[in-house]
This record gives structure tokens, sequence and C-alpha cells, in this order.
């Protein structure tokens, strides 16, 4: 049953169009608790911009909802005598798709445009045919004679770079674009609060309906936030790779594929009790899974919650994604809806003072 509205969905176009690179997520959360404060009874910040909403606050059992709000980006690195820039990583960027790709730069003076140049195929003849992007070779162009009219343009070193692709819907089917990873986790995790104040859904406990930042680089919003909220019980969305598109190996990488429904995964850091309740739900509800195992960690904010505030009982609902950390990343309508209802029925299973223990002694 389809539970998005066109509000919604006019949310999830500026909320995914917005740039909101890992360390700079504050005009996407504002945009995302403007959304949710008419769901919640009280929003919050943290220091480093963790942005949450909370549901029947005081009440001595926690439970927390969340996605993360950063998306991956660069950094200038150098700036050339003759005005070209060189960059690093800001989370896990694709060096190989940079290439003519156009780019943001986000400086002082406001966004400047520019381009990842790279040598026209005509030039590369002979060994000079096997180059390939590396991460010290491409560079942008900001259409700029030398360095300092790059710095004039309010570039610097440390100015933060995005790509400015925007959201769209492919056969009326995927939704396609940038940042899908994992503002769509963001967006799922506020249709739930959406839908618990539509329903007027009751809880006996306090759910925090949390986005966090700064996960591309290490889970760090969400080991802070994990410290301040203290919670019971973390359930996490973020995305999990369609392992149907050419070039991939399911034997390695698992076999998950766009449109068969949100993804589970075995992990340590997954607890069993609280994974089966989420199976059972699904079961219980018709809505289509599908699941993955990981060894060791799942790579998600899971493991910063799970091994928080000495273990907290903690699982990932993931969502298929095609073209992970590109800009035409790919989302199938009927999982975003499947995490949505998988997340919002799962609620309402949990009670407050559930033990998640194994067994007891």
């Amino acid at each position: 049953m389809a539970t998005l509205t066109k509000q919604s969905e006019q949310f999830l176009n500026n909320y995914l169009n917005n740039a909101s690179p890992t360390g700079f997520e504050s005009a996407g959360q504002k945009l995302w608790l403007e959304y949710i404060r008419p769901y919640v009874d009280e929003v919050g910040l943290d220091n480093y911009g963790t942005a949450y909403g909370v549901i029947n606050p005081g009440k001595d059992y926690r439970v927390v909802i969340e996605g993360h709000a950063d998306e991956i980006s660069w950094f200038v690195h150098y700036i050339s005598d003759n005005g070209y820039i060189n960059v690093i990583r800001n989370g896990g960027s694709d060096h190989q798709i940079a290439p003519s790709k156009r780019v943001n730069i986000h400086g002082t003076k406001g966004i400047v445009r520019g381009v990842f140049g790279w040598p026209a195929i005509h030039t590369r003849r002979g060994d000079e045919a096997k180059l390939q992007a590396q991460i010290h070779n491409i560079f942008i162009d900001v259409g700029a004679k030398d360095k300092a009219e790059v710095l004039e343009m309010g570039i610097h070193v440390g100015s933060v770079i995005t790509y400015p692709d925007e959201l769209e819907v492919m056969n009326d089917r995927f939704y396609c674009g940038r940042a899908l990873d994992n503002r769509m986790g963001g967006f799922c995790i506020a249709e739930v609060a959406r839908l618990l104040k539509k329903n007027k859904i009751e809880l006996d406990y306090t759910l925090y309906i949390v986005n966090s930042v700064q996960e591309e680089v290490g889970l760090r919003g969400a080991q802070m936030i994990a410290d301040s909220i203290k919670p019971d019980v973390a359930i996490v969305t973020d995305v999990t790779h369609d392992t149907g598109t050419p070039l991939l190996n399911k034997k390695k990488v698992g076999d998950v594929q766009a449109g068969k429904g949100p993804s589970v995964t075995y992990a340590p850091a997954v607890h069993n009790k609280l994974l089966q309740m989420i199976i059972d739900t699904a079961e219980a509800n018709s809505i289509d899974i599908q699941r993955e195992a990981s060894s060791r960690a799942t790579g998600t904010d899971t493991d910063a919650f799970a091994y928080s505030n000495g273990g907290v009982p903690s699982a990932l609902i993931s969502l298929p994604l095609r073209y992970m950390h590109t800009t035409v990343e790919m989302a199938h309508k009927d999982d975003v809806e499947g995490v949505i209802q998988l997340i919002y029925e799962t609620l309402q299973v949990i009670k407050g003072g559930m033990s998640f223990k194994y067994f007891e002694v």
C-alpha cells in the first residue's frame, strides 16, 4: 500500500537536491527538522549537527530509529600557480567517475562552478592511452588564469566540493540522483514519524528519530548521539548494494536486488532477537524482505549504536541501491515504501521495558 504523499515527495526533492557534504550538513538538517517538526513533540541538535525529533519524551525506555544525513564530497587540497585545483576525498568519493563531471565549489563568496577536466582521447596515444583517473591526477578547472584569480573567487584550501546532479524519477519506478546514500534513509524515518502522527499511534516509550552526521568518515555522528541519548534499542536504516547489475559477482557481494524489498542483515553487531522481531513483523504484514550477511562489521551506524553504552540491541534495515557513491544512485520506489512500512510496523511491536537479553540468569 502506497504511503507517500505529494508533500512527502516534494520534501524528498528539496532534501535530496540540497548539498549536505560530510561536516557541512547544516542546510540539509534545517530542511529535515522543518519537515518533521509537526510530527514530533520535541526537536534537538547536538554540537556537531546531528538532528533529531522526539516522540513521547520523558519515558525511561528509549528507542532510536536512525539514518545519516551526510553525502560524500571533495576538499580543495592544492591550487596550482596556473589556477588548477587538486582535491582530496571527504568520505568515499570515487575518483574514477570524476573526469568530465561538473562541480559546485562552496567558497567564501558562494558557489563557484567548475569541472573535473581530463585530457582529450585524441591526445592519449601509446603508453598514454593507458592513463586512468587516480586521486593524485584528477583536477578541477574553474576557468581561472592563475592561482590569484582562484583565490579572488573565494576558493581556498579546504573549500568543500559537491556535485550538482539532482533527483529525477526514471521509468516512473526508480529514484535516481546523488546522495540517496543516505538521505533517503533520513527521508524514510521522517515518513515513519509522519505516519505515527497521522495514524495516532500511541507508544509506551520515548522514540528518537535521529538524522546523524559524519557517517561517511567513520560513523562519527552516530557515536556521539548514541552516547547522548543512551538508547535501549536502535534500528538503523542505510543503503546496501543492488547486486543484480552488470559487473558484480553475487558470490562475493551477496544477492540483493532493487524492487524485491528492503534487506535485513546478519552480522555480529546486529542483535539476533531484534532482527527476528523485524523479520516476524515483515511476515505478519506481508512486507517483502531480502537477507544478507556482513563479516565482522556492517560498515553502517548500526555498529556505532550496537557497541555504545555497554551494548545496545541494534538492527539494520537497508534500502537496495544501484551505483552507490556515484551521481546516478538508483532506488526502487517500492523498496522505499517497504523500508518505511517495516520500521513503522516494528515500532508498534516493541514495548517499553522489553528485554532483549538472550536468556535469563
